[in-house]
């Protein structure tokens, strides 16, 4: 049982880790990035990251993360460590805080985005991004602290549960 516990820790790190620098990247480099762009540009780019990143890939670190981090719990709870758990225990809350921003923020603003239409076809792309931008940037950067911290609350338990195993 406590090479199971550990995998799904492990798991669990590693695919938080990856949604983590994910948002991260975002905040620290794509969307400052497209800041730099014509309106035009913006929302055609932004409507194919959009499209993109529908994929197996995201999605297996998307709620991957969350799943093993309510398996690493659930195992941890039937005989682990009380403490990791805890840890455990607060990573999920901010997987949560992730996954309800993600939900209620940024894929409402994503389907809008791509309800308006290609590009070429707008008559005012600054509106069209004046209604995204600003507000997608700033819950991706919840999301980017939010995954950060769970991925920290995860590595401590890691660290933790090797010092109690």
């Amino acid at each position: 049982m406590a090479v199971l516990r550990t995998a799904a820790l492990v798991g669990a790190v590693l695919l938080t880790g990856l949604g983590a620098g994910l948002f991260y990247s975002y905040a620290c480099s794509v969307m400052p990035g497209l800041a730099q762009v014509g309106d035009r540009a913006f929302v055609d780019t932004m409507q194919r990251i959009n499209t993109a990143i529908l994929n197996g890939w995201f999605m297996l670190s998307f709620l991957g993360a969350l799943l093993l981090t309510a398996a690493a719990g659930l195992l941890q709870w039937r005989g682990g460590d009380r403490t990791v758990l805890l840890w455990i225990a607060a990573a999920a809350a901010l997987h949560l805080v992730v996954l309800i921003v993600t939900g209620t923020v940024n894929v409402p603003l994503n389907d809008r985005l791509a309800a308006a239409g290609a590009p070429d076809s707008l008559t005012d792309p600054a509106a069209v991004r004046a209604a995204f931008e600003e507000v997608w940037v700033r819950w991706n950067l919840v999301r980017a602290l939010a995954s950060t911290a769970a991925f920290g609350c995860l590595t401590w338990a890691l660290a933790l549960s090797g010092r109690t195993a």
